[in-house]
């Protein structure tokens, strides 16, 4: 989880798919609780009264916290994506296909779940080799 952080400015070599999948999840509970903040602090944009059919934890919170979550997490966010690419031996380019609707995001999932190439390939060693300790230390 902590790794892409470390890595924040690396667009270079290769992420497992353990790296970029824990980091998916860190974002997603750094965002649910910067949202839950934002709605404490009033910018939440889906509080509801107790009567109402929907009360939302905050995940659609457009205030500052967030905003300010979203910014800090975009760099890692995208370094991350470029070296998972990396791994399974495509170009970063492929992650243009996120202005595709429906399909582009669909082929990017299909591409982050695949196992990488094993050895060594044109962006480095094969992450495997490291040592796990590193993941999360």
């Amino acid at each position: 989880m902590v790794l892409p952080l470390k890595r924040y400015f690396d667009f270079g070599g290769r992420s497992r798919r353990r790296e970029y999948w824990m980091f998916f999840l860190f974002t997603i509970m750094l965002s649910l609780v910067a949202g839950i903040i934002d709605n404490l602090l009033g910018y939440g944009s889906s509080f509801r009264t107790v009567t109402e059919t929907s009360v939302s934890a905050g995940a659609s919170s457009n205030g500052p916290v967030n905003a300010l979550v979203s910014l800090a997490l975009i760099i890692p966010s995208l370094s991350v994506g470029f070296r998972r690419l990396h791994d399974t031996d495509r170009s970063a380019w492929w992650l243009l296909l996120v202005f595709l609707p429906l399909l582009g995001w669909i082929a990017l999932l299909v591409f982050y779940c695949q196992e990488g190439t094993r050895g060594t390939n044109r962006f480095g060693p094969d992450p495997k080799g490291e040592n796990l300790v590193e993941v999360f230390g």
